[in-house]
């Protein structure tokens, strides 16, 4: 297995690594996390406020992950381009799907206002133009793998293209963008520093693009945090990054969440369970930044039993899906 290919494995396994972690405090207030979990240091069972995941054992995915591997799937079969419209089918099917399982973890805000458009005649190109959420950022990781950062203005078009459907407005692709960059960087080698540089120059361009909407810009509050985060004492990280930087489904509030925990320079594992103690969006804000991490780190960045947990726990199969994308990715230099 090459350096590339463990990187882009762990890239996927520190997603779902965060997003289980993540699944029994997601939308939980601190306030409830910490009667319920105290700081998580491991997977646990959904507790007792928990509602979306209710009675989910320790070490379940989330959508999140679920519509990562979905975006993944569909890159290979495109051959690195995700049809809107087949993009559009897949996600109206799959929470057809979870619906059936009597599953609460449905659709966020954005993608299911434009599956209903969809539903109702629009275009499914056209469908995305509301969508602000971090929907498109949780699942990127994959155009990140099979899309190298070399020229940034390819990958942010590479972004887009995933967007279109569900997020095609600039705070939704310069969020995905932030995520995408740092995550294909790190397969090449970068440092966190090097792919938060590569997260906020590209977040810069993917804010230009799309449908304007009026909110934060996702570069210059990534760029504020990821400085001011390191310098608050480390007792009091979880309640400044809840109550100053975000933890909503907004991605200029969670995008930049999680990159600011990436700039603290702490182990991976201990970072995720951070992310997975900070109230709001636990789940999302956990695995991006722990596909950021795992791009970064490779394989170090895990212990195996969390690994092998995620994978034996979610049935995942990851190793043929890195493959088809990493393909992609090499195709994309000759």
């Amino acid at each position: 297995m090459t350096t590339t290919t463990m990187h882009a494995l762990a890239a996927l396994h520190g997603l779902a690594i965060g997003d289980a972690l993540g699944m029994p405090t997601q939308s939980l207030t601190l306030a409830q996390i910490r009667q319920d979990h105290g700081v998580i240091t491991d997977f646990v069972d959904a507790g007792p406020h928990q509602r979306i995941a209710a009675g989910m054992p320790a070490g379940s995915i989330t959508d999140d992950t679920e519509q990562a591997v979905l975006v993944g799937e569909l890159l290979v079969e495109g051959g690195g381009r995700l049809d809107p419209v087949r993009f559009a089918e897949a996600i109206i099917a799959w929470e057809r799907t979870m619906e059936a399982k009597g599953s609460l973890d449905l659709l966020g805000p954005s993608t299911k206002t434009a599956v209903e458009r969809i539903l109702a005649g629009v275009p499914a190109a056209e469908a995305g133009s509301t969508g602000t959420t971090n929907g498109a950022a949780m699942r990127i990781a994959p155009v990140g793998i099979a899309t190298r950062a070399t020229d940034l203005d390819a990958l942010v078009d590479a972004v887009q293209d995933a967007c279109r459907v569900t997020h095609d407005t600039g705070l939704g692709i310069a969020g995905a963008s932030a995520v995408a960059a740092a995550v294909s960087v790190g397969l090449d080698g970068a440092t966190r520093a090097e792919a938060l540089d590569a997260a906020v120059a590209a977040a810069a361009i993917g804010a230009t693009r799309g449908h304007w909407v009026a909110g934060a810009d996702i570069a210059e509050k990534t760029r504020w945090a990821r400085a001011y985060l390191p310098t608050v004492p480390a007792d009091d990280r979880i309640d400044v990054v809840a109550q100053v930087i975000g933890t909503s489904v907004a991605s200029q509030e969670s995008v930049v969440a999680a990159l600011a925990l990436v700039s603290l320079d702490l182990d991976p594992w201990e970072t995720v369970g951070i992310a997975a103690s900070i109230g709001g969006d636990t789940d999302t804000i956990a695995a991006m930044a722990g596909a950021v991490l795992g791009a970064v780190h490779g394989p170090d960045a895990w212990p195996d039993h969390a690994v092998r947990t995620v994978v034996e726990v979610n049935g995942l199969e990851l190793p043929p899906l890195v493959d088809g994308l990493l393909a992609i990715r090499a195709g994309a230099d000759h």
